[in-house]
């Protein structure tokens, strides 16, 4: 077997997994496609050059590229020379688990913080009316409590949030383990992987 196809097999096999598992991003298989092909590519590509490798429409093209550009997995770049933008993969896999969280994860919680810190203000006042009936404030005191305890679970995601912003959860969890090298050669990676 020639030295490009064992080359081409191993970044397809590459490139199907991650492509297939983008979408725990909210990633569409364009754009999958798009950083699969920026992952193994040597040199920053331009829209048009991207479209003719994947075939794909420009204005396809362009959502792709501002979706990744969106959660920092891609980026611009200058060359001299070349007036239209170029963009490589941002290789921070890191970094860019981190700003995920914090670009989707934080303003979601955020609106369901809010709304449901409304709710207890409304249903709080229900139960302090002394108009409103048992059957009713006793339902508004079973939803008050499931409430309060859906806002420590988004204190405890807020919090979690924080320490990726603050690179404090690398205390608890380093960014690199001591690789068995016979699991590596065998393609597995860790203990923990080999565990999976």
């Amino acid at each position: 077997m020639r030295t490009n196809d064992v080359i081409d097999r191993a970044r397809s096999k590459v490139i199907e997994a991650v492509s297939h598992n983008m979408n725990l991003y909210g990633i569409t298989p364009s754009a999958s496609r798009l950083y699969s092909l920026l992952a193994f590519t040597e040199k920053p590509l331009t829209l048009d050059e991207m479209k003719d490798e994947l075939g794909m429409s420009k204005t396809s093209m362009s959502i792709a590229v501002r979706t990744l550009l969106d959660l920092n997995m891609v980026e611009k770049v200058w060359r001299k020379g070349v007036r239209k933008d170029l963009y490589v993969i941002n290789d921070e896999p890191y970094q860019r688990f981190f700003d995920y969280f914090l670009f989707k994860w934080r303003p979601a919680i955020n609106m369901n913080a809010k709304a449901t810190k409304q709710a207890i203000t409304e249903l709080q006042a229900l139960c302090d009316n002394p108009d409103t009936s048992n059957e009713d404030r006793q339902k508004a005191q079973t939803d008050l409590t499931k409430l309060r305890n859906w806002l420590h679970y988004y204190d405890w995601i807020h919090r979690l949030i924080d320490s990726f912003e603050t690179k404090e959860i690398l205390d608890f969890i380093p960014l690199h383990e001591e690789l068995d090298e016979e699991a590596v050669q065998d393609g597995v990676g860790t203990d923990n992987l080999n565990n999976k």
